[in-house]
């Protein structure tokens, strides 16, 4: 939990409940959505089971900013033909997140 915990709070995630130590931890994640984060056991397999994707205003600041942090995104920002600006990014247990910002209000 711990190193999660932290990740998160590098991305700019708020802390809302729970930290490091918790077995259960709670952030602020934008527009009244939060991310939960459960502690398991490590002998707990789970397979892949998607990928996150948080909207944001600017992608490649919030790509500078993870640099900063000293994390390292599966690539750098690039527009997709479905209309979005993105990059992907794993947690520290391989869960995956996209960032992204739609290229125009056209849906």
């Amino acid at each position: 939990m711990a190193r999660a915990v932290a990740f998160y709070a590098d991305l700019g995630f708020a802390l809302h409940y729970g930290g490091g130590e918790a077995g259960f931890s709670s952030f602020h994640a934008g527009g009244g959505a939060f991310l939960n984060l459960i502690a398991v056991p490590p002998s707990t397999t789970i397979a892949w089971w998607g990928r996150t994707i948080f909207h944001v205003d600017d992608v490649d600041a919030i790509y500078a900013h993870i640099l900063a942090a000293g994390h390292m995104p599966e690539m750098p920002p690039a527009d997709a033909p479905w209309g979005e600006r993105y990059f992907h990014i794993l947690d520290p247990d391989g869960h995956e997140l996209s960032l992204a910002k739609p290229l125009s209000d056209k849906k």
